[in-house]
């Protein structure tokens, strides 16, 4: 990319897509960063000029042209219906979203790259699963709903502009799980409950990217001159049961269908979101392979698997913080109050 670029970014409502522009609006190398969204971001956001915008309308496509935008990096997929106000505006703000705003990169004359966030959730999880996925492969089974079918029609969509704007570099990034001190998602929601329930007889295959990695690729993606899709996790594998003993905090095993009932009403009472890509990846886990990522793109993340998790669980309250009635509490909700002792 040449010096003096001019980056938008959307979704900077957003913790992740927030911290990711303010950071690169400090690099000398990028002229100017316009931040989008529909509501103003909370917190500093640094040099990044924002712009509230809506980019299920047609008008994202006047921003880019007003600011004569050459790099344009997608970070508005929303993993979580709960965030969105529902599954409908979930879909909606995913797909239509990215419908719309890559309409508007279509007819941008002045566009040389596009970098798309995507996730490693695109693969699924199931039984059937290799042990580690390549970028060539696919899901054993299509997903039919959900988080995952929205981010399987986002990377079609996004294949299908590289092939109608051939003249734009187009990097697709599948993010592994994103971890971190300020990172709050499905599955660090997860890990910050007071009692851990897991799948009765499995034990699944974790990959995680720690934020800091996560920023750090996206502005490698925008900073070199390199296309493809590409899987991004930090080097190892945790297992779930090494994953909770590293907690210290007490789990509970039950049936999967006892986890997808206690998900609802978790999800429910605000604690933590669970889905149906969420239940398959605690059952089964996932494993991606990033040789493509070191060899082809150049990018090797500072913090492994093990430690990315290690710096979340640092930012912790020690497990002695959770009280006994709490505890007591956690556990009763859990189980439908059948805890004793």
């Amino acid at each position: 990319m040449s010096t003096g670029s001019v980056v938008l970014v959307t979704g900077v409502s957003r913790d992740l897509g927030r911290t990711f522009a303010r950071s690169l609006a400090a690099d000398p190398s990028v002229e100017r960063v316009i931040g989008v969204d529909v509501v103003p971001p909370r917190g500093d956001i640094g040099d990044v000029s924002f712009v509230r915008a809506d980019i299920r309308n047609p008008v994202i496509a006047k921003v880019i042209a007003k600011e004569d935008v050459d790099t344009v990096v997608h970070m508005s997929i929303i993993s979580t219906p709960g965030s969105a106000g529902g599954r409908g505006t979930m879909k909606e703000l995913n797909v239509i979203g990215t419908m719309q705003l890559l309409a508007a990169c279509q007819k941008a004359p002045s566009l040389r790259s596009l970098v798309v966030k995507s996730t490693t959730t695109v693969y699924g999880a199931s039984s059937r699963d290799p042990a580690m996925f390549t970028e060539d492969m696919g899901p054993r089974r299509a997903p039919r709903s959900g988080y995952a079918k929205d981010v399987a029609e986002i990377e079609s969509y996004v294949r299908g502009f590289g092939r109608r704007r051939s003249d734009v570099r187009v990097t697709l990034l599948r993010a592994a799980n994103v971890i971190g001190p300020q990172v709050r998602s499905p599955i660090s929601s997860y890990f910050r409950l007071p009692v851990i329930p897991t799948v009765l007889g499995h034990d699944a295959r974790m990959q995680f990217l720690h934020e800091e990695d996560l920023y750090a690729v996206l502005r490698h993606a925008v900073l070199a001159d390199v296309a493809g899709t590409f899987n991004v996790a930090g080097s190892g594998i945790l297992m779930l049961s090494q994953a909770v003993r590293r907690l210290r905090r007490p789990w509970l095993p039950l049936p999967g269908i006892a986890v997808g009932n206690l998900g609802s009403t978790l999800r429910s009472a605000g604690l933590a979101d669970f889905s149906p890509e969420q239940l398959g990846f605690l059952t089964y886990g996932r494993g991606v392979d990033t040789t493509r990522m070191r060899e082809v793109l150049g990018f090797t993340p500072a913090h492994t698997t093990h430690e990315a998790f290690a710096d979340f669980i640092a930012s912790m309250p020690p497990p002695a913080a959770y009280a006994e009635r709490g505890l007591r509490a956690a556990e009763r909700q859990l189980i439908g109050g059948d805890v004793h002792g």
